[in-house]
């Protein structure tokens, strides 16, 4: 019988064979400033445990290599990501000297390629059985629920990440308030603007091209660059305009951030706008006249309720994107995940690094699968309503 073969399974085999067998598991530091010494999956676990995974490794790749059923396709990547996710702890406990606070053993390149190659395995199976958004939902659910009872039953406590969160908790927490203000705070201002803005651009042909001109110059202005540029015009208001202090505006700050995201923002929101007004059948708005509604319940019932969709797409765009560029705030005292991000490469401690980048990938991640969810049943139940 002829053996066929997945052509992405190649990919996902190949990345899983390299790093399951030669790149590195875990990094053990004596402290968190020291370079690292790499152990490999037999090093870095129990004599039991390493060969163990290594056979759910090898296992998983085969079975991803080769053109084999969904349902054990999708088996394999589950139980690989629980393996990996629960013997990284492990690895953490059986690499630390008893009582030592002091060093560090975080996940290195292995492992993240192994999450990387068994997570695309499982996209892949997802996208194929194309589950319902809410199913969709309930698969992401399900994984935080698993995130979380990892978390919570200390298995984690010995990776370095984790100790760094130990001793900078509240902080984290604060810092994350911080990001997630920014970033729907200025999708939600973005919003109030940007779409009476994009329906104003659609009803008036001559103001389009000069507003969607100046956005986009606005949208190729790199994210540093522009939060320096707001310090100024920002550091004179407060100075000079009363009560403007008071109300949190000043050269550096929350503030610059915060109206840099709002003007990143803009752009999304008005295309998408005019995009989706304009996208709206003409028989549609010619029904619409034929009943005798006015200009404003055409907008209000037919047409804006047509675009959605597409406008929600823009949305999306906008909050994944605030979420990233929320990191960059701290540079210039906005707070947020990238506190850490920053401090962490300023003392060149990577496992702070990944303290900021983590949640916020994680966020973005989260935002846009319930996003696409939320846009594919208000696709879904246009149609049907227009059917």
């Amino acid at each position: 019988m002829r053996i066929r073969f997945d052509k992405l399974g190649v990919v996902i085999a190949a990345i899983a064979a390299y790093a399951a067998f030669l790149a590195p598991f875990a990094t053990f530091r004596a402290n968190r400033i020291v370079p690292g010494e790499a152990r490999s999956i037999l090093e870095a676990l129990p004599t039991t445990a390493g060969p163990i995974l290594l056979a759910i490794l090898v296992a998983g790749a085969l079975i991803a290599l080769l053109k084999t059923p969904l349902v054990l396709r999708l088996g394999a990547s589950v139980v690989a990501l629980a393996a990996l996710a629960i013997l990284i702890g492990v690895a953490g406990s059986f690499l630390t000297p008893v009582g030592n606070t002091f060093a560090r053993v975080s996940p290195a390149s292995g492992f993240w390629l192994l999450i990387f190659a068994f997570t695309l395995l499982l996209a892949d199976v997802l996208t194929r059985l194309n589950p319902s958004p809410w199913a969709r939902v309930g698969v992401l659910v399900v994984a935080a629920v698993a995130i979380g009872l990892l978390l919570i039953s200390g298995q984690w406590n010995s990776l370095s990440i984790l100790k760094e969160y130990a001793n900078r908790a509240d902080s984290f927490w604060a810092e994350g308030s911080k990001h997630i203000t920014l970033a729907l705070g200025s999708l939600a201002v973005a919003a109030v603007v940007g779409l009476p803005l994009g329906i104003l651009c659609h009803r008036v042909e001559k103001l389009r091209a000069g507003v969607l001109n100046v956005l986009n110059i606005i949208q190729t202005i790199p994210s540093i660059a522009l939060f320096g540029l707001l310090i100024a015009p920002l550091g004179w208001v407060a100075t000079h305009v009363p009560g403007a202090a008071e109300l949190g505006i000043r050269g550096i700050g929350t503030a610059p951030a915060f109206v840099a995201l709002f003007l990143y923002s803009l752009l999304p929101v008005v295309a998408n706008t005019v995009v989706g007004l304009a996208g709206v059948p003409r028989a549609a708005n010619d029904a619409a006249r034929g009943m005798g509604m006015t200009d404003r319940q055409r907008l209000f019932g037919v047409e804006f309720p047509l675009a959605f969709p597409v406008i929600l797409t823009g949305i999306r765009i906008v909050l994944v994107q605030n979420i990233g560029l929320a990191t960059i705030a701290a540079l210039i005292g906005g707070g947020g995940f990238g506190v850490f991000v920053f401090q962490g490469v300023g003392q060149t401690a990577m496992d702070l690094v990944l303290l900021g980048a983590v949640p916020t990938v994680a966020l973005a991640f989260v935002a846009a699968i319930i996003l696409d969810a939320v846009i594919e049943m208000t696709a879904t139940k246009r149609r049907v309503e227009t059917a």
